[in-house]
């Protein structure tokens, strides 16, 4: 079955739920009210897919393998969209585009993912707070069991940098227990799937340079997180 027919489907039992047609189906309040008012004032694009956005993520609750995924726009860093699976936040990724955060996070997971805005209202209140510096860390699940033992070791360890702190490369791998390992840290910290929450960009080269990023714009965007922070930054 295709994609389109995929949805096609979804969205009649949707609609087939609203009707009271779909037996056994608990449909938030929310949703309920926004389809009552599109059907009182006429289509609209927009309040009509906020609503069945809202009523498949609830129907789809306990699907094997959901994603669920919002964002968030913000003048330092610009949109960032967040996917949670039932273990916690899975990616973080600075795209423009939603259908290219979409498919690239259903081939991934190799499941379906949805847009659930209510599901990570903490997630975004969190890194809006943050990147506003009203917040110093985050309250968070995060699931890195996409990633290797090696790539989870590192990115468990950075978690720990606090604040305002930066560590190189170099000492990261010293702190893993393989201090050789300075270029594969720095290849783990690039395949992070969760930057900001778990901060990466706290990890700088031995001389004192920033190294790399991954994130939109790159360097300019790490060095603005590094500030924002209060770390001191040649």
């Amino acid at each position: 079955m295709s994609k389109d027919k995929d949805r096609h489907s979804i969205d009649e039992s949707i609609i087939s739920a609203w009707l009271g047609d779909a037996s056994g189906e608990r449909i938030p309040d929310m949703a309920l009210d926004l389809l009552d008012q599109a059907y009182l004032s006429g289509p609209d694009e927009v309040q009509v897919q906020q609503a069945l956005d809202l009523l498949r993520a609830n129907l789809m609750e306990d699907v094997e393998g959901i994603v669920f995924y919002s964002y968030l726009d913000d003048a330092l860093v610009g949109k960032l969209y967040i996917g949670m699976s039932d273990r916690g936040i899975v990616s973080l990724q600075f795209v423009d585009s939603e259908d290219r955060f979409r498919a690239g996070l259903e081939q991934e997971v190799e499941g379906p993912v949805v847009y659930a805005p209510a599901k990570l209202e903490t997630a975004t209140e969190q890194l809006r707070a943050y990147l506003q510096g009203k917040r110093g860390s985050f309250q968070l699940p995060v699931d890195l069991s996409s990633m290797t033992t090696f790539q989870q070791r590192v990115l468990n360890e950075v978690a720990k940098v606090p604040r305002g702190m930066v560590v190189t490369y170099g000492e990261l791998a010293k702190r893993i227990g393989k201090p050789k390992a300075a270029r594969a840290v720095g290849q783990a910290l690039g395949s992070n799937p969760v930057p900001i929450i778990v901060p990466c960009h706290r990890i700088i080269a031995s001389d004192g340079t920033l190294g790399g990023y991954s994130g939109r714009r790159g360097i300019k965007t790490k060095e603005q997180l590094l500030r924002l922070e209060g770390a001191w930054i040649g």
